[in-house]
């Protein structure tokens, strides 16, 4: 059990500093790393701006933005509170990734305020990782800075989480004895990461794929759907489920839960033989791992302290690392299934029904993560 006082301890004064790479000890030193020296390297950048990728350190320098307005576990807490987490992810990146970050909060919720702020500091920077932005602002913003940004842009939430599921759920397939392509699949939750994962599945060639938001399935039938959610009624339910979980539920073969929302046990007992439950919810899965595992033959959570965790530190830091190493101008699908082949491709050799997906500590995962989405990119993309 870890205690108050240990985690507090262990954020004081903020987790990340600055560090020099370089010798600052005499005064040659001193004119190499500013002036006189560093003139002839800005001359060179105002000149062709292209050399700004090779001697700064913006090429592997990745933004980490937030509003704080959907905080894993807290929701909408503010940019001041949400800043320890950006610190974390800052953090992983540095651990797993080999990349630095700065974790930039802003005290707007204005997406057109907070387009125009990174596009203003976009030269210090190489990537930018949105985080904790709640749906459905967060499908316009990713969107529009895309477009507007010549540098690869992702919101973590939804993208990490997807490219996680269909890894595990690609060796889950395999241990239950499935075609990935047949499956039934049932979404719940129709925001940020639900809305990715049936992306990512619906690109990776799964067909009948079904989500739930509080009001049921979504379906072309329903008057009260806008936006994304419009979108992917018209683009998921090929069997026009209509009702709630239980409705979608019964006979699937895949549950993958997203939301808050608590799924019955006897809704888990109706689905298919050889069902595979994916549990996402934090701190407390849809349904109790060992409730599931009652009717299910795969299980997995996003927490630590049972097998199978589904965990976005196993893509984001492959998936940045490989985009900017290969000068990627965007992080597209196909550098997104590359990312959860890798992962699902290091877990094959122990494949059971505890093990779908390596550990987040695994040291194999960032290198293969990067090299496969280095690999998918496509120059001038």
């Amino acid at each position: 059990m870890i205690s108050t006082e240990e985690i507090f301890a262990a954020h004081e004064g903020g987790k990340l500093s600055v560090a020099v790479d370089r010798p600052l000890e005499t005064k040659r030193d001193l004119s190499i790393a500013y002036t006189p020296g560093v003139a002839q390297v800005s001359r060179a950048i105002a000149a062709e701006p292209a050399v700004a990728r090779t001697h700064t350190w913006a090429s592997r320098l990745v933004a980490v933005v937030s509003d704080g307005t959907a905080v894993l576990g807290l929701g909408d807490i503010g940019p001041a509170a949400s800043l320890p987490v950006m610190e974390g992810k800052s953090a992983l990146f540095k651990t797993f990734g080999g990349l630095d970050s700065i974790p930039i909060v802003l005290n707007t919720t204005d997406v057109d305020e907070i387009i125009e702020t990174l596009v203003r500091i976009a030269p210090s920077f190489g990537a930018v990782n949105l985080e904790d932005i709640s749906a459905p602002r967060c499908f316009e913003l990713e969107r529009r800075l895309i477009e507007a940004l010549d540098m690869p842009v992702m919101h973590d939430d939804q993208h990490g989480t997807a490219v996680v599921a269909l890894a595990a759920l690609t060796n889950a397939a395999k241990v239950v004895g499935k075609e990935l392509g047949s499956l039934k699949v049932v979404i719940a939750g129709a925001g940020a990461a639900g809305i990715a994962v049936a992306e990512i599945l619906l690109t990776a060639g799964i067909s009948d794929v079904v989500l739930i938001d509080s009001k049921g399935t979504l379906h072309t039938g329903r008057e009260d759907l806008a936006g994304m959610k419009a979108e992917f009624a018209e683009r998921t339910n090929p069997r026009a489920v209509a009702g709630g979980i239980a409705h979608a539920l019964e006979g699937a073969d895949v549950f993958i839960g997203v939301s808050s929302s608590t799924v019955p046990e006897e809704d888990i007992e109706a689905m298919a033989e050889g069902s595979i439950v994916f549990a996402l919810s934090n701190p407390d899965p849809e349904v109790a791992p060992d409730v599931a595992r009652r009717h299910a033959a795969v299980v997995a959570t996003g927490r630590s302290d049972f097998p199978n965790q589904i965990n976005n530190v196993l893509a984001f830091p492959g998936i940045f690392r490989g985009a900017l190493d290969a000068g990627a101008r965007r992080i597209t699908p196909a550098m997104k299934l590359a990312a959860a082949r890798a992962i699902a491709e290091l877990a094959e050799d122990k494949l059971s029904a505890d093990y779908i997906v390596p550990s987040p500590l695994d040291p194999r995962v960032a290198p293969a993560v990067t090299a496969a989405v280095a690999a998918a990119v496509v120059p001038g993309e």
